[in-house]
């Protein structure tokens, strides 16, 4: 795959739905947020009744084929709508309960075999594309142009999360918030089936102690390094 496309992976809560929506705004990209495709599979399992005891992976591969979901930009938010049959999901796939549902699916090769298809469906019509996720420089666009993997402690993470909730007036408990997010860690850095961790040729950035603007002028300064790199190649 030769197109521009620019991959961010890390866990949940390290900042790359921001500095995802900036580059794909910087560079007049296309946004593909993959963590959204895994939270709303969890999501739509969960309210179906599939996330029980015995999960079946066969009655998740067949959800997947069954909805039909769309990206739609909301620039007033500054976020990614997303649509189910053409109607905006309400659900909050936020909460570190529906990453909780993510993690769960996630770990079925079927169900990773049916995303990957959409991913890469996605990916094909689009000159310019920002995938933001767990495993899209690895498994999903491994020729991608630029890869980042941008983590940060479970410690920041949560506290960002309960941050984020107060300021929304919502109630948080924080010591659920940390469990959660070294729960889902566990999971995610341990699965058998593409495991998160960074591409051996991805920028690794670390942003525990550092600010938004800080990260995004480290991560552009490298993607435009890439992009001229791969336009001199091509040339």
């Amino acid at each position: 795959m030769t197109n521009q496309i620019i991959t961010i992976d890390g866990p949940s809560g390290a900042g790359k739905g921001t500095v995802a929506y900036r580059l794909a705004e910087h560079f007049g990209f296309e946004l593909l947020d993959s963590g959204a495709l895994y939270r709303i599979i969890g999501l739509l399992a969960f309210q179906q009744g599939l996330l029980g005891d015995e999960i079946d992976e066969d009655e998740l591969e067949r959800l997947i084929y069954s909805i039909n979901l769309s990206f739609r930009p909301n620039t007033a938010q500054r976020t990614v709508q997303i649509l189910i049959d053409d109607k905006p999901l309400t659900d909050d796939i936020r909460t570190e309960t529906v990453g909780a549902y993510a993690s769960k699916v996630a770990v079925f090769p079927k169900v990773r075999n049916a995303l990957l298809d959409l991913q890469r469906n996605i990916a094909s019509n689009k000159t310019g594309l920002v995938a933001d996720g767990r495993d899209m420089g690895t498994v999903i666009f491994p020729d991608a142009c630029a890869k980042i993997f941008l983590t940060a402690s479970a410690k920041a993470r949560a506290d960002r999360r309960f941050l984020q909730l107060q300021q929304a007036g919502k109630t948080a408990d924080y010591d659920d918030i940390l469990a959660k997010i070294v729960a889902r860690d566990e999971r995610d850095e341990n699965r058998t089936v593409a495991p998160s961790r960074p591409a051996p040729d991805a920028l690794v950035i670390d942003s525990s102690d550092k600010s938004v603007d800080v990260v995004f002028d480290e991560i552009l300064a490298f993607v435009d390094g890439q992009l001229n790199s791969m336009t001199t190649n091509i040339n």
